[in-house]
């Protein structure tokens, strides 16, 4: 029987409906190293959370006709690889879009309005602490998206109820795209200027790499509030983030993702209140989860059944 190698656990449509095709095995780590030799043999690779799968993967499958990636991030996999070697890579965007977008929300809403500290200070039995903290509203101010993809729409879409005045920057998205939801497009530097709340939805690569660095967050009012959904790597260091929260620059921040997964959590940025944290887990709701492994899963069988599957990477190998 094949083999189906996956790199961290699969949920039930997903195990018996590929279970048809092959014996599924699931990695014991995300090193490289280890994860090129549990995948010898394999078919068809499934790709969870921070794995890298690299050419050396790849190639130590040795019969590898197909990668599937749950969510819509695929910069852990090396498409160019991928495509030089004929594998197609199938994908699930949208599928957790709506997860992600009320946890943007839930997050600056617990931000701005202290529930954090609320909570702290009421089991410490301080009362007197609602004369101590006041929190601020959205009513009136200004959203920054960065990102304006299906993420970033939907944001801007639960923001409108909120009457906050909504910006972004998205150099790519067609302009009627933004007008149609109200949303203003401005250039990076412009919407880090004028933001009340930032948050991040923009895909991983070489131009978003270290976006947000000291120097942007500079340009960012006293007192705002970042949260970042998207991928670690698009924030330069822990560090900048850290810096900026000490000083009171940033009232907040927010970080589902992280560069190095898990992070060093000796970092001091944990040690802070005023930043939210979460082991990249917003978007892996019940629900979500649901429509990413069935989305996944039903465009690898049409892989491997020979049609044309919803969302791939890299078209261009199942043209050739």
């Amino acid at each position: 029987m094949h083999k189906i190698f996956a790199t961290a656990e699969i949920d039930d449509y997903c195990s018996s409906t590929l279970s048809r095709y092959g014996k599924i095995e699931i990695a014991t780590s995300h090193d490289e190293n280890v994860l090129a030799k549990e995948a010898a043999g394999a078919m068809a690779i499934i790709v969870r959370g921070h794995a890298p799968i690299t050419a050396k993967v790849m190639d130590a499958a040795g019969k590898l006709k197909l990668i599937g990636r749950t969510g819509v991030g695929f910069d852990t996999i090396d498409i160019a690889a991928a495509t030089a070697r004929g594998i197609p890579v199938v994908y699930a965007p949208g599928a957790g879009a709506r997860a992600v977008a009320e946890a943007a929300m839930t997050y600056m809403l617990a931000l701005c309005k202290l529930m954090t500290t609320w909570d702290r200070e009421m089991r410490a039995g301080n009362w007197r602490s609602r004369y101590q903290y006041q929190g601020t509203d959205f009513d009136g101010k200004t959203l920054g998206i960065i990102g304006l993809g299906r993420i970033g729409q939907i944001v801007a879409r639960m923001a409108a109820p909120f009457d906050m005045h909504v910006i972004a920057y998205d150099p790519k998205l067609d302009p009627k795209i933004a007008a149609t939801l109200n949303v203003k497009l401005v250039s990076l530097d412009d919407v880090l200027k004028q933001s009340d709340f930032l948050t991040l939805h923009c895909p991983m690569n070489e131009e978003t790499a270290g976006m947000i660095n000291a120097n942007r967050l500079s340009l960012m009012k006293k007192g705002s509030y970042l949260v970042n959904l998207a991928r670690g790597g698009v924030i330069d260091s822990l560090d900048c983030i850290h810096d900026a929260l000490v000083s009171g620059h940033l009232a907040g921040a927010a970080l589902d993702v992280f560069n190095q997964e898990p992070p060093n959590f000796s970092h001091p940025i944990f040690r802070l209140q005023n930043c939210l944290t979460s082991p990249h887990a917003m978007a892996t709701t019940v629900g979500a989860m649901t429509r990413i492994f069935q989305s996944m899963t039903d465009d690898m069988v049409a892989v491997l059944e020979g049609r044309t599957p919803r969302y791939v990477v890299n078209p261009e190998v199942l043209n050739a």
